[in-house]
């Protein structure tokens, strides 16, 4: 325990330090415990929410996703930030997307039902290249014949897009419902051949 004991003040001094120097975001119970015991609850989530105000008109910003609370680069300082360290981001094939559409909305699903799905065989590689790069893993196993893995999204797919919570990815439509919205009707195309 330090040798002074936390004023109200200092809580936005040290949680700032404590978020910007962690390395992966950090959850409520893991500051209550940094601060052991010192902040309530209540006011450890009031320091937050102050501290995401204050932070509101900079080029970070705090937000809170699956694993708990970090700070990220605002989307329009990007560009910018990339400009340091050009880096292609990874292209993934249409059946890997797929895939992974699969798995985030009907999870847990096994092999069999993402095929199911998709129509088609799915490449044992492709589920590895997920799980390698840490967006799904293996929950555990269907009690049925010949007992498949079944298969969930992780912290980290959360972490990378952004999400607190699968509740928050876009919602699909129904089954028949058009992706996007119809065209607006175009005026009628007079021809020669129609009084007008």
């Amino acid at each position: 325990m330090p040798a002074h004991p936390m004023s109200p003040a200092d809580l936005p001094l040290y949680l700032e330090a404590v978020l910007l120097c962690a390395p992966e975001p950090v959850s409520e119970p893991e500051l209550c415990a940094a601060f052991e015991g010192e902040v309530a609850p209540q006011a450890l989530q009031a320091a937050l929410h102050d501290l995401q105000q204050h932070w509101a008109p900079r080029g970070l910003e705090l937000v809170q996703v699956a694993a708990g609370w970090c700070f990220r680069s605002r989307a329009q300082v990007r560009p910018y930030l990339e400009r340091l360290r050009p880096e292609k981001p990874p292209k993934y094939s249409r059946a890997v997307l797929e895939t992974l559409a699969i798995v985030a909305y009907r999870q847990p699903v096994t092999r069999g039902e993402m095929e199911d799905l998709r129509g088609v065989s799915i490449h044992s590689g492709i589920l590895k290249q997920l799980e390698a790069r840490g967006w799904i893993e293996v929950v555990g196993q269907r009690p049925s014949a010949g007992r498949p893995a079944l298969y969930a999204t992780t912290r980290q797919f959360l972490r990378d897009l952004a999400l607190p919570s699968l509740a928050d990815l876009p919602t699909v439509p129904a089954a028949g419902e058009p992706l996007l919205p119809p065209p607006a009707a175009a005026p009628p195309v007079l021809t020669a051949s129609q009084p007008q």
